[in-house]
């Protein structure tokens, strides 16, 4: 059997991590003063395990809304002589100066901060720490990593309030001499470049993206040892691509920008030409979002015939002609060039194709979201419009991009609604389990970090494509809260309402009691109930409307605690107000007295229904022929149920109860046996405990009717369903007992010879 698109199970080291990290004080900690986890002593941990371990922790504190972060995590990893880190990658607002400050003992290696908002000065002091092993730095989007917190003296150091800025002038890269790769995206204007980076020698990779340069010239002291350079969104002129020119060991360039609007330098024929020339070891370049001038490709009447090719000979970029090689990657994203023939490059990013858009969603995810999210808008396009043939990469990638930046709304607009498509049943049966839970949890961070519409309504669409409940079962508690949240009486979106109580009552059908029981404890019935009343009260009944009878009638099946919650909550008025409302609503009045049949079905609650006007009521409704026979029979079986309780039990003159008695059999007895029903029985005991029993000999009848009707239609269903709950010993007493009518009985037998003749079926493999 072929494997489906990533199948591959997780790593034993992975599930260990993850294990460990959530149940750290069972396994590797233990608390030591201040209520602070401490590393057990009879512990060490080398790198390997100790850097999984950080990338693992910072993993879950972003995807997982039921990880607990610890405030005193990094702490495991102060003293070298236990722990070794080497390369440490965070991300967010999350990371703090103190989390840099417990791991300033570590000798690292690799140091990567992403977006970490909340870093000040302080963590640029904890940098010293790592100045003699550092080779690899990265402060991208630290915003606040070059300012101290706090300008006066006794000013409050409080790490979670806001407090004045003031611009750190005493630090420098002095000393950091092994430091090789630095990334600096997103520096802020005020801190002088040339002079931060001047003690750095030995420098061979530099990113600059989103700085102030209004010179490049001190570029050129790293001329004979620089080999990557990324100026992404950096304002270009010619005098800095004379500079640029000048860096002849750059292996890889990237002088892109975010898009072609609001720019002046344009990149002609002739500065392409330049730097082909001058910079022969180039393997990797993007000039995206570039505004190319027209003489840079060959006229399509004079391009090379054939295949696309990456020949530079035959290239349909004018400079790239003179390349001795193809490109590793060639940056087009956004240009006029991604769409001609013959482009010198391995792999291309650009819009012309899936291909291109994937590269470009893979090359700018991590550090470019404002054109990832371009880009898997393409993708969208292809998925709802043509096909996506790389289906695991596109998954993998959009899948990745939501994780990364969960707090950037257009990357959750835009990827939300690219996995409806790619998750819909076209492409389903290709796709593994782990996949799709994958799926499932990107979609449900989204939902939990943004309330806005779009992304809602994208969340739950997509959420439709699973199979509910069993596909959403491992994180079935935090889909229903986040659904419940959703359907809150302040929210006015029709659309949303109509697709989250579907995916509601999805969920609550089909499940074991123990998870209904659950569920009606975060509010559920509540829920439902006040979008019943909004509804009543615009007067309009619609598919929300129907829906939430719907689900209130599977989460009380079989659920007292539910049914009583339903009473409890003025759910018998509302049914009240919804039949005289909507007398001609068929699909309501089912699900209504669907869920009733489940009130009736308790004991204990039997006599809050047992009243004249409830009583008239089901009495009026046995004549009804809405739905088919389902109005009618629901009905019936609610009484059946009441009569079952006996005469002493009816404490009413009115209506008499001989005379509901009578309603009941002339209804039975108007039902074609074989009708197809719209009803689901998981189980037949509430049927079963009305058989053995003389009090009643309606309700008996009602419940072999109901025994007759389903075994006949449903058979290979309901046959041995009958059986495994020892319906048959239960038939043969109806026949046994002298108040059983004669109808009843002959109905009894009907029921047992069906159920014998199905298990003497040559046919039927049960055991």
């Amino acid at each position: 059997m072929a494997a489906k698109a990533g199948d591959n199970p997780e790593s034993l080291m992975a599930l260990s991590t993850v294990y460990c990290l959530r149940n750290l004080r069972r396994t590797m900690c233990c608390l030591g003063d201040k209520n602070r986890l401490r590393l057990n002593p009879d512990i060490f941990l080398p790198s390997e395990i100790c850097d999984k371990l950080v990338s693992a922790y910072m993993e879950l504190v972003h995807t997982d809304s039921n990880f607990e972060m610890h405030e005193s995590f990094f702490l495991l990893f102060s003293d070298p002589f236990s722990t070794r880190l080497t390369r440490v990658q965070l991300r967010e607002d999350t990371v703090r100066d103190r989390d840099l400050e417990a791991i300033g003992k570590q000798d690292l290696i690799e140091l990567h901060l992403t977006n970490c908002s909340s870093l000040t000065a302080r963590s640029l002091r904890a940098l010293y720490n790592f100045r003699q092993t550092l080779v690899s730095l990265s402060l991208f989007g630290c915003s606040n990593i070059f300012y101290k917190r706090g300008g006066a003296p006794l000013a409050c150091d409080d790490e979670d309030r806001p407090s004045r800025h003031m611009l750190d002038t005493e630090f420098s890269f002095q000393g950091f001499n092994r430091l090789r790769l630095l990334n600096l995206g997103n520096l802020t204007e005020e801190v002088d470049v040339e002079t931060l980076l001047k003690p750095l020698p030995s420098l061979t990779s530099l990113d600059l993206s989103c700085v102030h340069l209004p010179k490049m010239t001190f570029l050129t002291q790293w001329k004979d040892r620089l080999a990557s350079l990324v100026l992404y969104n950096v304002d270009l002129s010619e005098e800095h691509i004379q500079t640029i020119v000048q860096m002849t060991c750059l292996r890889h360039l990237d002088i892109s920008r975010e898009s072609r609007r609001n720019i002046k330098f344009k990149l002609t024929r002739k500065i392409l030409t330049a730097i082909v020339q001058n910079l022969v070891n180039l393997v990797s370049l993007d000039i995206s979002g570039h505004v190319m001038l027209d003489n840079c490709a060959v006229p399509y009447f004079e391009e090379a015939v054939g295949r696309p090719s990456t020949e530079p000979s035959k290239s349909s970029i004018y400079p790239f002609q003179e390349l001795k090689r193809p490109l590793q990657f060639l940056g087009l994203y956004d240009t006029t060039l991604c769409n001609l023939t013959h482009i010198p490059a391995y792999k291309v990013t650009g819009a012309k194709n899936e291909d291109q858009i994937l590269n470009a969603i893979e090359a700018y995810t991590e550090f470019r979201p404002e054109v990832a999210h371009r880009a898997i808008n393409h993708l969208f396009d292809i998925a709802r419009i043509q096909h996506c043939n790389q289906l695991l990469r596109a998954l993998q990638l959009v899948i990745s991009a939501l994780k990364l930046h969960k707090y950037d709304k257009s990357i959750q607009v835009t990827g939300s609604a690219a996995l409806f498509y790619l998750t819909n049943t076209e492409y389903r049966t290709d796709q593994s389990v782990r996949l799709r839970r994958e799926v499932i949890q990107v979609v449900l961070n989204g939902m939990e970090q943004y309330q806005e519409v779009t992304v809602q309504r994208n969340c739950c669409l997509t959420l439709c494509n699973f199979s509910i409940p069993e596909e959403l079962e491992f994180q079935y508690h935090r889909v229903n809260q986040l659904l419940l949240k959703i359907l809150e009486p302040a929210r006015q979106d029709e659309s949303i309402q109509r697709i989250a109580v579907h995916l509601c009552n999805a969920l609550v059908c089909q499940v074991d009691n123990d998870h209904k029981e659950a569920v009606g404890k975060m509010g559920f019935v509540t829920t439902m109930l006040n979008l019943i009343q909004k509804k009543l009260h615009d007067k309009m009944c619609d598919q929300v409307m129907e829906f939430s009878w719907s689900a209130l009638w599977n989460i009380t099946d079989e659920t007292p605690d539910n049914c009583e919650m339903f009473l409890n909550c003025r759910g018998m008025t509302l049914f009240l107000e919804c039949l005289q409302e909507f007398p001609d609503k068929q699909e309501l009045h089912r699900n209504m007295l669907g869920l009733l049949g489940n009130v009736a079905e308790v004991r204990a609650l039997r006599p809050q229904l047992l009243t004249p006007q409830f009583i008239t009521v089901f009495s009026d409704l046995l004549d009804s022929k809405a739905d088919g026979i389902e109005v009618s029979y629901n009905a019936c079986g609610v009484l059946s149920h009441i009569m079952f309780d006996g005469p002493d039990a009816w404490a009413m003159e009115e209506p008499r109860r001989d005379a509901v008695m009578d309603r009941m059999w002339k209804a039975i007895r108007s039902w074609d046996v074989n009708s197809r029903r719209n009803i689901n029985y998981r189980s037949f005991e509430p049927i079963l405990r009305l058989l053995p029993q003389s009090i009643a000999p309606v309700s008996q009848h009602w419940a072999t009717w109901a025994l007759y009707n389903l075994v006949s239609v449903y058979p290979s269903k309901y046959c041995p369903l009958l059986i495994k709950e020892g319906g048959i010993a239960l038939l043969q007493k109806v026949l046994e007992l002298d108040s059983s009518q004669e109808e009843t009985k002959d109905m009894a037998r009907r029921v047992m010879e069906h159920c014998g003749n199905f298990k003497e079926d040559p046919m039927d493999t049960s055991s």
